[in-house]
């Protein structure tokens, strides 16, 4: 039984690459996801659309339950872990992304025509992606690695937003209804987008305009060459 178990683990985790199994059922589960997400993007309800849902919640109600039989060696917590599992992240996103789709199954229960309202939470099916992808768990460790580093990179960009909305704020008033339209012009600008919907037409308010569009560039590009230097160290370890 715990061979069982064990092995059960090794092919639903992110595939070694000598485990054809696991390499197998990550890309499926990719595909099902990938399919099980088409049908949000049309208004009609076909019934090749219902056959997807239906074969797709079924896959992800075994992956969630080989997920919760696995839980022990997952988050090495021994038996308390089958308790902890439910509540965590992902066991979270699975459940909700599952919730949607197993309500119409299940008509005669009216409790669950609730979760009618939450179709649109089938899109929480897209972060399944990150278990089964090599590469979305080398950037999820990189933003872990570099935490410190981007977290101050925020709160720079934050308190610039801030400082520059509340000065334009009160340079501009007549054009700002309320303090919020200081902080969204100040972010749409430090952005470099400026959807022109909010702008300033004094000369200082424009000055301030063009240096939020410039420091925007630099704080914008900060982040991605930290996560980008943090990638490639992890893939040049990875081939020494």
């Amino acid at each position: 039984m715990n061979k069982a178990r064990t092995r059960i683990y090794e092919i639903i985790e992110v595939a070694k690459d000598s485990d054809r199994a696991s390499t197998v059922y990550d890309f499926s589960m990719i595909v099902i996801i990938i399919a099980s997400i088409v049908p949000l993007a049309f208004k009609q309800e076909a019934s090749l659309f219902r056959t997807i849902d239906i074969i797709a919640t079924i896959c992800f109600i075994v992956d969630y339950i080989m997920r919760w039989l696995t839980a022990d060696m997952k988050l090495k917590k021994g038996n308390k872990s089958f308790l902890l599992y439910p509540f965590t992240v992902m066991a979270l996103i699975d459940l909700m992304s599952i919730l949607p789709s197993v309500t119409p199954l299940n008509g005669g229960l009216r409790v669950l025509k609730m979760f009618r309202l939450f179709r649109s939470l089938k899109v929480l099916r897209v972060f399944k992606i990150t278990r089964y992808s090599k590469n979305v768990q080398i950037i999820i460790t990189v933003l872990k690695q570099q935490k410190s580093s981007l977290i101050t990179v925020l709160g720079f960009a934050v308190t610039y937003i801030l400082v520059s909305a509340l000065v334009l704020f009160n340079v501009e008033p007549e054009t700002f209804d309320n303090f919020f339209d200081a902080i969204y012009w100040a972010t749409v600008s430090l952005t470099t987008m400026g959807y022109g919907d909010i702008y300033p037409v004094s000369n200082v308010g424009r000055l301030l305009t063009m240096a939020s569009s410039l420091i925007g560039i630099a704080i914008v590009a900060l982040p991605a060459g930290i996560i980008t230097a943090g990638y490639m160290d992890i893939i040049n370890n990875a081939k020494d």
